[in-house]
């Protein structure tokens, strides 16, 4: 198949949607399917591999968010490649400006659609003063979803949220993890001895966006809690973000290591002993799963990722939502006792050994088939004489 892709964020950028959407076009491309990706200029290019054909259109610079930008629309310029070379069907993972220009393109030219729901855009209003534009981006996000064939979620309970909202199409594409990549064995001590730390002392690690929708003043007070328990406790925080240099500024024992990826980041999970994760806005979290296949318990929120992969007192402490005592409480008691961080790690490393990436590609694969093959019926039986 000539399969479209449309990504208002990709690598070399680092953050869970870039890396999924990446994953899923090399994922693609190595079954022998042609790729045609779409995404935005940046201003450090990026090598595609073999089978990947990438058409850069007109970026901005998001706001409040250095080295992310943003797709301007670019109908004019898609209806022309793809009525030149017409995919079989396109996947939009973004619902910026360029991701809803692909959408009503896509849709006027008759080539099936099918999106992604990445990110919570609908909770991030609040976070940044302007709470009261909550419903019109919530509207938004149901029309931009409505126009598409099938909307894919990585879990049961985004689908019922996506139908509460009035989107009925939803399918589940679950996430997988690079066991291989993430995984204890690339534990490396002289990293920890860089920030300090023996074996015995435990080290907290936030990996992802610094921003205010993920909790961060939760993810302070929490670890504030911890010190006075294991007073030699570290915190480590990779990424970058808007929040980064405040945050930096106020908590001067603090370790910001910047933005990290493949080998260098699988080192830094193996190389923590816990992962607490306040955030209520995602759709998923990817960091989930990797901490966990780099056998760290993780306390999180019964949201995305945790829902579905997170057993409460196995490998780490399941939040009910919004309990931010019961959160501050959890990861208090793992970094108390090393012995059952350990456990749990142990623990952690089984829950997601059988989550293979091909097994997504494929299933991914399967989704975009039975597409076509539903778009060629409609329009088989559309022009079928009466």
């Amino acid at each position: 198949m000539r399969i479209g892709i449309i990504s208002e964020t990709y690598p070399p950028e680092i953050n869970g949607v870039a890396l999924t959407v990446h994953g899923l076009a090399t994922g693609l491309a190595a079954r022998g399917h042609e790729i045609d990706m779409i995404r935005p200029r940046q201003t450090v290019s990026h090598v595609d591999e073999p089978g990947i054909h990438a058409l850069e259109t007109r970026g901005a610079a998001l706001p409040r968010y250095p080295g992310l930008r943003f797709g301007l629309p670019a109908s004019r310029t898609l209806r022309k490649r793809w009525t030149e070379n017409r995919p079989d069907a396109i996947y939009v993972a973004t619902e910026g400006p360029l991701g809803r220009s692909a959408v009503k393109t896509a849709v006027k030219l008759g080539i099936p659609v099918a999106t992604g729901f990445h990110t919570r855009f609908d909770t991030y209003a609040d976070h940044y003063g302007v709470g009261f534009l909550t419903p019109v981006v919530h509207g938004y996000l149901r029309r931009f979803h409505c126009r598409a064939n099938i909307t894919l979620v990585p879990t049961d309970a985004l689908a019922q949220e996506l139908a509460a909202m009035g989107v009925d199409h939803a399918r589940l594409l679950r996430r997988a993890v690079d066991t291989k990549l993430f995984h204890p064995s690339k534990r490396d001590m002289s990293l920890r001895e860089s920030w300090g730390v023996d074996a015995d002392t435990p080290v907290v690690l936030y990996v992802g966006r610094i921003a205010p929708e993920k909790n961060l003043e939760l993810a302070v007070e929490t670890f504030r809690a911890i010190q006075q328990h294991a007073p030699k406790a570290r915190y480590v925080w990779v990424g970058d973000g808007p929040a980064r240099a405040a945050l930096q500024a106020a908590h001067p024992d603090f370790i910001f290591v910047g933005m990290k990826r493949d080998e260098t980041l699988a080192a830094h999970f193996a190389s923590a002993d816990i992962f607490p994760f306040p955030s209520l806005s995602e759709t998923f979290g990817n960091v989930i799963l990797e901490a966990l296949a780099a056998g760290l318990p993780v306390v999180a929120y019964a949201e995305g990722a945790a829902r579905e992969h997170l057993f409460d007192g196995v490998n780490g402490f399941r939040i009910v939502s919004g309990d931010a005592s019961a959160f501050t409480a959890a990861a208090v008691t793992l970094a108390s006792d090393m012995g059952l961080v350990r456990r749990m790690g142990k623990a952690a490393e089984e829950s997601v050994a059988k989550l293979s990436p091909e097994a997504v590609i494929r299933e991914f694969e399967t989704q975009l088939s039975e597409l076509v093959e539903e778009n060629v019926h409609e329009r088989h039986v559309t022009i079928a004489p009466a």
